[in-house]
């Protein structure tokens, strides 16, 4: 069973996916868009303000191919 995922802010969201080799690659409106080597696909992790919630934060996960274990270790 997994641990109930922290309410995060984008800022907080986007330096975990940098940790896990994703950069930056630009900002279209409020959206910023990271891709990694490799993976099929961009990441777009919306620049709200206040915390992001967990529905919204568990798809970007799932967009990542990451497991809410694996992010929490790289918060």
């Amino acid at each position: 069973m997994h641990q109930r995922l922290p309410a995060l802010r984008a800022r907080e969201v986007i330096r975990a996916l940098e940790r896990a080799g994703f950069t930056l690659h630009h900002q279209t409106g409020s959206h910023a868009i990271l891709y990694k080597t490799g993976h099929p696909r961009p990441v777009s992790v919306p620049m709200h303000p206040g915390d992001l919630k967990r529905g919204l934060l568990m798809g970007i996960l799932k967009d990542a191919g990451l497991s809410p274990e694996e992010f929490t270790e790289l918060l």
